[in-house]
């Protein structure tokens, strides 16, 4: 990884964290909040309620691991598999 992705990444974390904040202790989001990020070709998909992400990957892959990630989440809260 570049420099500036490392920064990208970082910035990115932080600005999901401080915008969409669960205590441990409390139920997530059903379904889960799934952005996707985009970053040139690739994109990352992030789970705020997972509080993970998927790493790079397609644009398209992102896209539909977010709507699955949200389908899957409508009743349950099932972990965002990273890439």
């Amino acid at each position: 990884m570049s420099r500036v992705t490392d920064v990208a990444a970082c910035t990115m974390a932080a600005a999901h964290r401080r915008d969409h904040e669960h205590r441990l202790d409390s139920e997530a989001c059903h379904p889960h909040v799934v952005e996707v990020v985009h970053l040139g070709p690739r994109a990352v998909c992030v789970c705020h309620d997972c509080r993970a992400d998927s790493g790079f990957l397609p644009r398209g892959e992102a896209e539909a691991l977010a709507t699955d990630h949200r389908n899957l989440t409508r009743d349950v809260s099932v972990r965002l598999r990273s890439a």
